[in-house]
């Protein structure tokens, strides 16, 4: 069952916060240092951190050296992340050594799961505090409670989640700005350690969200990405939906856009693709994560969906929405995939004609049910089947952006470019990159660009009246 926390509970935060400050009042302003792993939405937890450090008096730095606390937001979806953190912990040792009064703490989803909490218990003494994705909202008591009492805490309750409103922002860009929409995930795939790390599926109201991003826009936002692991199941057990929501935000005044992540097929319905065809604001960019094209392969993933219904959606998109730009993640050499399976996955890619890919061999997690598949298939063998994925999806990919050469878009000028730092650059609707001459001035509003290059991973145009 979801909690949502109480305001009661929120301002009970609030009142460690100022305690917090006070202490932190009587000496020299303390320093922070916040590292995030992984994606988008522990980016938007890493903001929440820093809004009620910020608040409890610290400043911050972007590195370890001379913090005064030190907070590692984990990721748990691969492997190499956890290694990075048990590299970056080790590394602090020597810090504390140096400072034994600095607070070391590990958050986010890599500590929800029991051996990992352990492990850090037992082989890390210097760390100071671990707490989870569902006590995110409690730092300011449990770092309150650390400076005045020292004592090591490890603070992971259970639960199916909660939904915390009010906490604190200190956002990484003004200009594009992530909301989170909903938490968790109901699909349990069977890969993916998500739903044991993040609880199930909760779901923010409807006002909280347009509310937040119309304070957004209105502190100078002009890209909106909406956030949740399954966005398009977003609303179920409020009587609400995704299009819904969409058409909400839509319809606020003012020039912005409106994108969303992470989405999965089998929610993607034809209600949805029929409003971001009617909605101006919403990116003209997909991304559907098809993971693999043998049915076989997707049954045992536990997609719940098969090659003929991602076909059917893909073939709709194109319907109403022309100049759609498709992408997807695939997944190669899951347990007991063959290379008949594989080249199911190739004429996929043959028959769907993706812009871009974003390919993973397969890497286990300890805790899902693919990790517990027999798996024969060597790892020489799987680097064979990745690389010919990749030579069948450059091949397709090298000229999918020859198409926008002569077509002008209305561009969001984000910063320097990314083919040369002299020119600037920003995303068409379709979410491609593009670079064009222009004065900085122009950074934070919309252009209107004409396409006259095209490369196989960006776009060169040039600004016109």
């Amino acid at each position: 069952m979801t909690t949502k926390i109480s305001q009661e509970e929120m301002a009970q935060q609030r009142g460690f916060m100022e305690k917090v400050a006070e202490i932190n009042s009587k000496g020299s302003p303390p320093v922070a240092h916040v590292h995030t792993f992984g994606c988008q939405q522990n980016v938007s937890d890493g903001e929440k951190i820093k809004g009620m450090l910020a608040q409890m008096g610290y400043g911050f730095s972007d590195t370890p050296d001379g913090a005064d606390i030190v907070i590692f937001n984990t990721c748990a979806v691969r492997e190499n992340a956890e290694d990075r953190v048990f590299g970056n912990l080790g590394a602090l040792k020597h810090e504390k050594r140096r400072n034994p009064d600095m607070i070391i703490g590990v958050c986010g989803c890599m500590v929800q799961q029991e051996h990992i909490t352990r492990k850090i218990k037992q082989s890390f003494p210097h760390v100071d505090l671990v707490f989870g994705t569902n006590s995110l909202h409690m730092l300011p008591q449990l770092l309150y409670e650390q400076l005045t009492e020292r004592k090591r805490k490890f603070f992971i309750p259970e639960g199916d989640g909660v939904i915390a409103e009010g906490v604190p922002v200190r956002r990484e860009s003004r200009l594009k700005v992530s909301v989170p929409i909903m938490y968790g995930c109901n699909n349990f795939c069977s890969y993916c350690i998500v739903p044991y790390v993040r609880g199930r599926e909760r779901s923010r109201e409807l006002l909280d969200i347009v509310s937040e991003v119309k304070r957004a826009i209105s502190d100078g936002a002009r890209e909106i990405l909406l956030l949740g692991q399954n966005v398009n199941s977003y609303g179920k057990e409020l009587g609400t939906s995704f299009s819904e929501l969409l058409r909400e935000i839509n319809a606020i005044d003012g020039e912005f856009r409106i994108c969303y992540m992470s989405s999965h097929p089998k929610d993607f319905t034809r209600e949805l693709i029929d409003t971001i065809a009617e909605c101006e604001k919403v990116t003209r960019h997909f991304h559907l994560p098809v993971q693999s094209g043998s049915d076989r392969i997707l049954k045992l993933m536990n997609r719940r969906y098969g090659r003929e219904d991602y076909f059917g959606i893909i073939d709709y998109i194109r319907e109403k929405v022309p100049d759609a730009a498709l992408t997807s993640d695939i997944i190669v050499g899951f347990p007991g995939e063959t290379y008949e399976d594989f080249c199911e996955t190739l004429s996929l890619v043959e028959r769907v004609k993706f812009d871009s890919l974003y390919t993973f061999i397969y890497s286990p997690r300890k805790g899902t049910k693919a990790a517990e598949m027999p798996d024969p298939v060597s790892a020489d063998e799987k680097g064979k089947w990745f690389r010919e994925l990749l030579e069948v999806q450059g091949r397709i990919g090298e000229n999918a952006y020859n198409r926008y050469v002569g077509r002008t878009f209305r561009v969001l000028c984000e910063g320097d470019g990314r083919t040369q730092s002299s020119l600037l650059t920003g995303k068409t609707p379709q979410d491609v990159i593009v670079d064009f001459e222009g004065d900085r001035s122009l950074i934070g509003q919309f252009v209107n660009v004409k396409i006259e290059k095209a490369f196989n991973w960006a776009l060169i145009g040039k600004i016109i009246n």
